[in-house]
């Protein structure tokens, strides 16, 4: 081995001393960031999915109301005497109330649901744009 310094100690060139780290520091971040765009997506996507589960179920309470209110007016000249049929209408009426506080606990129940997902998205885009702005920082202190 050549040694041009007097002191027999190997020169390392300014070349061999330079490394290139930032395709390492941009893998190690880039898991977390993936994850957290994944998660942001799978709650945006159960926000919607709470949405309409809702609107299904509200929209279910409001026929089967219309084909009980439906059914009472049909039938209800043939046995206005008829207490047994009475009694059977007032049964009826009592299941369109418990439709309505069904679908009113519904309508309180998604929100509610809605809300906690819309907390926790904010939550999770939070630390992603908190990882993506670092991973960005770090990237660009690296390439200068």
């Amino acid at each position: 081995m050549e040694n041009p310094n007097e002191s027999e100690i190997p020169q390392i060139s300014e070349a061999e001393n330079v490394w290139d780290t930032s395709q390492e520091f941009s893998s190690v971040g880039k898991a977390k960031i993936d994850s957290l765009k994944d998660i942001v997506l799978e709650i945006e996507d159960m926000i919607e999915e709470r949405k309409s589960l809702g609107r299904k179920f509200i929209r279910e309470g409001e026929n089967m109301k219309v084909k009980i209110h439906n059914f009472l007016l049909e039938n209800a000249p043939k046995g206005e005497n008829d207490s047994e049929f009475t009694r059977e209408r007032a049964e009826l009426r009592k299941k369109q109330i418990e439709i309505s506080e069904l679908q009113l606990n519904e309508k309180i129940g998604c929100w509610r649901d809605i809300s906690l997902l819309k907390k926790e998205l904010r939550e999770n885009t939070k630390e992603l744009n908190e990882k993506e702005s670092r991973a960005d920082m770090l990237g660009k202190i690296l390439t200068e």
